[in-house]
Order: C-alpha cells, then sequence, then structure tokens
C-alpha cells in the first residue's frame, strides 16, 4: 500500500505553503482587474482651497474616468493631518480609499505630534504627482515690500508681525521658524485647520504673512491683495518670475519645497498599486496636468510607489533632523 506524506512533514508544509502563495497571486491579480467594484474616496488632509485640496480635485476626474468610476474628494482638515491620515490607515487596503498627502503632514507632523495614532509606515507610497516651493506672501497693506524690509521691520518690532500655517508643525510653522532663525527676527506663529483657513484670515487682515505653496495664492497676488517677496526653492518660480528666491536675498538655507502624493493603506495589493501609477503616470503626463500645474506656480512632478517610497522616507530622516533643531512642538 502507498503511504499516504506525513501531514506534518516539511514537505508537505512547503506544497501547502506553495500552493496557498499561488492561491494569492492568483486572486490579488483577478481583484486588480476588477479594481474599483465602486466609487473611490480620496482624502484630504486639509480644507478646500490649500493645494493639497486642488492637487486631489486635479487627479480626481481624469483619475476617476481612467479607473471607470468617480474619484470622490473628502475633506477632512484637522490635527496637522493626523485625522485623514488615521482614516485611510483604518480602511479596507483595497484601493477604495485613498490619501492625498502633503509632505509637511508625512515627513514633519509625525516628529512633533504627541499622540502617535499613526506613523508613515501605515500608509503605502502609491505616486507623487505635484512639487511646489513655498513662497513669502505678505497682505499688500504691511509695509514691507522685500524680504529685507521685511527682517528690519521684525527687528525693529520683535513678535509684532504674526505668521499663518496650516497647523502645528505643518512645513509653513517649520518655515516660519526657519527664518526666525536664520534671520534672526521673532514673528508670531497662528496655527490654522488648513491653508483655506489661514488664507481667509490673511486676506481678512487677522494674520500679517504666511508661507506655503503658489497654487491657493496666485490670484490674490495677480489681483495686488498679496505680494510675494521670496521663494523657498532653489530657483525662481515660472509663473512669479519677478520674485527672488530666498539665496538671493541673503538666506541660503531656508530651502522648502513641498510635494503632494497619493497613498494607500499599507496592505493594499500590488496589483492595484500598479493599476493606481499607471493611470496615474499618465494623466500627470498630459499637457493639460502640466499647464494647469504651471499656471498655479507648481511643477507636475511624477515618481512611481517605489521611488515616492524611498524619496519620501528620505525626507522623513532630513525633516526630522530640522524639526530638532528648530525645537518645533505640537501646540
Amino acid at each position: 500500500m502507498r503511504q499516504q506524506p506525513n501531514p506534518s512533514s516539511p514537505v508537505r508544509r512547503s506544497l501547502c505553503a506553495l500552493t496557498a502563495f499561488a492561491a494569492l497571486i492568483g486572486s490579488s491579480s483577478a481583484f486588480a482587474q476588477t479594481y474599483p467594484t465602486r466609487p473611490v474616496t480620496m482624502v484630504v488632509g486639509a480644507a478646500a482651497g490649500g493645494t493639497t485640496d486642488i492637487a486631489g480635485r486635479m487627479l480626481a476626474d481624469p483619475l476617476g474616468k481612467a479607473l471607470g468610476h468617480s474619484v470622490i474628494v473628502d475633506n477632512k482638515s484637522g490635527a496637522s493631518g493626523v485625522i485623514a491620515a488615521v482614516q485611510v490607515k483604518r480602511a479596507e487596503p483595497d484601493g477604495q480609499t485613498l490619501l492625498m498627502q502633503y509632505s509637511g503632514y508625512h515627513v514633519i507632523s509625525p516628529h512633533v505630534v504627541k499622540q502617535k495614532q499613526w506613523a508613515p509606515e501605515d500608509l503605502r507610497a502609491v505616486a507623487n504627482v505635484l512639487s511646489a516651493p513655498q513662497v513669502v506672501v505678505v497682505r499688500a497693506d504691511v509695509p514691507v515690500k522685500t524680504m529685507a524690509e521685511l527682517i528690519a521691520y521684525a527687528k525693529a518690532h520683535p513678535g509684532k508681525l504674526t505668521f499663518a500655517s496650516s497647523g502645528p508643525g505643518s512645513l509653513q510653522h517649520v518655515t516660519g521658524a526657519m527664518l526666525e532663525q536664520q534671520a534672526g527676527i521673532r514673528i508670531t506663529h497662528i496655527p490654522y485647520k488648513g491653508t483655506g483657513p489661514a488664507l481667509q484670515d490673511l486676506l481678512g487682515g487677522q494674520v500679517d504673512m504666511t508661507f506655503g505653496t503658489p497654487p491657493p495664492f496666485m490670484p490674490f497676488i495677480q489681483s495686488g491683495k498679496l505680494r510675494a517677496i521670496a521663494v523657498t526653492g532653489k530657483t525662481r518660480v515660472a509663473s512669479l518670475p519677478g520674485v527672488p528666491t530666498a539665496a538671493e536675498v541673503g538666506l541660503p538655507n531656508l530651502d522648502a519645497t513641498s510635494w503632494f502624493a497619493v497613498f494607500a493603506p499599507a496592505k493594499t495589493p500590488q496589483p492595484v498599486i500598479d493599476r493606481l501609477n499607471a493611470e496615474i503616470s499618465k494623466i500627470v503626463a498630459t499637457p493639460a496636468f502640466q499647464q494647469k500645474a504651471a499656471e498655479l506656480g507648481a511643477t507636475a512632478d511624477y515618481m512611481n510607489a517605489k521611488q515616492l517610497d524611498e524619496f519620501s522616507k528620505a525626507e522623513f530622516v532630513r525633516w526630522g533632523k530640522v524639526v530638532e533643531a528648530a525645537k518645533i512642538e505640537a501646540e
């Protein structure tokens, strides 16, 4: 009589493992072919009107058309991006819930928020879509027209100038702290729940200045309600050719560029990540997307999942050092 294999034998266990693995791969591939099965939710960790929201809406419509189901933008602002990140972290890892993430929330907030409700490893990189340097913007009635004048005014009136940010620990907050350190001045930080509310109060006269990516500010810079006095990137912005870089005005280390990227829950299957990458890469490469980005003072800047993963991890380390040096804490 033929002897049956021992169920606990190494050979039998290996065969079972291989069978299970093959079944998993097959089911993942089949799942990706039918993905998505319903409208996709793109959670945005900022209020309407900011660059993160704009990036989400620029991508949502063409991505929905490419996937065959609408992509719905869901703004969940507050807590320095924690609310949005936790929602996506806890979502089913099926690609039906995505996060349009702002770099400041991804690589700075985890260093300063005391209650660790999420970490970057709770999310899986999908693709980067936009990047943009920050601009230093003042209200038109603030009596400064250049960075030199702003520094002189701040030194003459310590703490009088107020600057808005999209929240404690945001890139704007850290950039303000960097400016204070490098220029030897003191300005007062006023945090908001997103760039939209911060911009509203800036225009309303409740705060004097802010730092941020150009898109939400461009209409008001063009109308004269706001004045851009410096760019924090290494090069000038094409849509703001007359605005010098921080290096040009004597602050070479004031370098802060934001990026806006799509993330998914950590265990999202690779075939779904691949499908999203394929569609997003085509969208970001279109003349319409690139032109819209340029008009807003940003750059269509695609990175695939692997590139984004490596880049975001390096950025997390870099900005952690900045936060530590600036002694930034959540307020």
